[in-house]
C-alpha cells in the first residue's frame, strides 16, 4: 500500500544520480503523491537556494516544510520516516547497517571519484584512456558485493537495499556512457556477480518507472560535451 506523502516535495533535476536515487528510495518505499519540482541548475530557484544555502544543489527533500539534503541522509530519512511503509532499506542489526554506509560511502567517495575523470572526458579517445582508471574500484565493489548479498540477488540480501539505492542511481548513466564511449563497465566477463545485480535490479518494476530512459542520458551527455567544462 502506497504510503501518504503529504506536504512533500522533491527538488530535483531529472538526469542527476543523486536525485535519481532518491527516487528510487521513495519508489521502493511506496512514498507516492508527492511534488516533484524540476530545477534549471544553470538558473537556480529561490526555492533552492533558500533550502540548501550551503552548496545551493539537488535534491533537496521538503517535508513539512523542513528542507533535507544530500542524497544519502535523504535516503535514510525517507527509511526512517516511512518505516512502514515498504521494506526497510538499511539493515536492522547495528554492524550490518554500518557496513551498508560504509559501501555506500565507498560508491560515492571512491567508486565515482575515479569514475569522474572518464565521465568528464570530452573525447572518445580520452574516455577509453580514463576508463582503466575506474577498473580496480569496479574490482573492489564486486567483491563488496559478494561480501553483503552473501549470495542472494542484492547487496541488501533478498531484496533492495541502502546500498543497492546508492549505486542505482547511477546505473543508467553508467550504461549511457558505456554507449558513447563502447565500455562495458560492468563487462560480464570480468564482473559477474555486479552485471546480474544491475539486471535484476533495473528488472525491478519500480525502480524502472523512476529512472530515465539510456537514450534521454546519452543525449544529455553528448550535449554537456559539446558544450565543454563549465564556466
Amino acid at each position: 500500500m502506497a504510503a501518504a506523502a503529504a506536504e512533500l516535495r522533491l527538488l530535483g533535476e531529472k538526469m542527476s544520480p543523486y536525485c535519481i536515487r532518491v527516487e528510487h528510495a521513495m519508489a521502493v518505499k511506496g512514498v507516492t503523491g508527492y511534488e516533484y519540482v524540476e530545477e534549471d541548475l544553470e538558473n537556480k530557484s529561490e526555492l533552492l537556494l533558500a533550502s540548501n544555502p550551503v552548496h545551493a544543489k539537488v535534491p533537496v527533500l521538503i517535508h513539512n516544510s523542513k528542507p533535507l539534503c544530500e542524497s544519502l541522509i535523504i535516503v535514510q530519512y525517507v527509511d526512517e520516516v516511512w518505516a512502514g511503509a515498504g521494506p526497510s532499506l538499511l539493515p536492522s542489526d547495528p554492524y550490518e547497517r554500518s557496513r551498508a554506509r560504509f559501501w555506500a560511502a565507498y560508491i560515492d567517495d571512491k567508486f565515482f571519484r575515479s569514475y569522474e575523470p572518464f565521465f568528464m572526458s570530452r573525447t572518445k579517445e580520452e574516455m577509453v584512456e580514463k576508463f582503466k582508471n575506474v577498473i580496480p574500484q569496479v574490482e573492489t565493489l564486486e567483491e563488496g558485493l559478494k561480501e553483503c548479498s552473501k549470495g542472494k540477488p542484492f547487496f541488501g540480501g533478498d531484496r533492495i537495499g541502502f546500498v543497492d539505492v546508492a549505486l542505482g542511481g547511477y546505473l543508467r548513466f553508467f550504461k549511457a556512457l558505456d554507449e558513447v564511449a563502447g565500455t562495458d563497465l560492468f563487462d560480464a566477463a570480468r564482473f559477474p556477480r555486479l552485471a546480474a545485480w544491475a539486471e535484476r535490479y533495473e528488472a525491478v518494476d519500480a525502480i524502472r518507472r523512476a529512472s530515465p530512459a539510456v537514450a534521454d542520458v546519452v543525449e544529455f551527455y553528448k550535449k554537456m560535451q559539446a558544450a565543454g567544462p563549465p564556466h
